[in-house]
């Protein structure tokens, strides 16, 4: 049981996206310098995680949620529908960067993806977020891989690997039904296509 939290921890929706940008700046070639990367990564890592994480301290000190965990749907759907918000907000200040329209078109994904999440709510299905994000890195990377040309399988694999595990945790934990785990990981995969191929 304490290998499946360690796993859920580690691979939590709101830690996939800065290890996911690590990954496209060490893989991608984007004619950034090394401090202009880490400005980028600041930035998505204040958006992605230090926000959300100051968000769920604050819902919970007002006791809107009972854990920082938020397992009902009712506590999800303020922090989901502020999420929306922000990753939307980040997806337009990223696009309009040079070279860094892919980052901006990846966070209007993980902003569809979010908007599926939430209308899953209204039929009572509380659709997984840890393998919504990995779902939208598998699917990001292997449309990177097809507009690079270049060899991400390896990172592909180890995303579907993960999520293999991931899904595997969070059923033994009892956090999801295997419906709730198999549709986050789906329209987190393919949210990025549909993004991709409308913009």
């Amino acid at each position: 049981m304490k290998f499946y939290k360690f796993i859920s921890v580690m691979l939590h929706p709101i830690v996939i996206p800065t290890i996911g940008i690590i990954l496209y700046f060490l893989l991608i070639p984007s004619g950034f310098n090394s401090n202009q990367k880490y400005a980028v990564l600041g930035l998505i890592f204040v958006t992605t995680y230090i926000i959300p994480l100051v968000i769920l301290i604050l819902f919970k000190k007002l006791k809107l949620i009972k854990s920082f965990k938020a397992e009902s749907i009712k506590e999800r759907k303020v922090p989901i529908a502020m999420m929306i918000v922000l990753f939307y907000l980040l997806g337009n200040t990223l696009k309009d960067i040079s070279n860094l329209f892919d980052l901006g078109l990846l966070f209007y994904a993980t902003t569809l993806g979010l908007i599926f999440i939430y209308i899953f709510f209204a039929f009572k299905i509380k659709a997984s977020l840890h393998l919504l994000s990995l779902g939208l890195t598998t699917s990001f990377f292997i449309i990177l891989n097809y507009i690079y040309n270049e060899n991400l399988n390896i990172i592909i694999i180890g995303c579907l690997l993960l999520a293999g595990m991931l899904g595997t945790a969070r059923l033994h934990l009892k956090a999801h039904t295997q419906t709730e785990v198999y549709l986050g990981f789906l329209f987190g995969f393919i949210s990025p296509l549909i993004v991709f191929y409308i913009l």
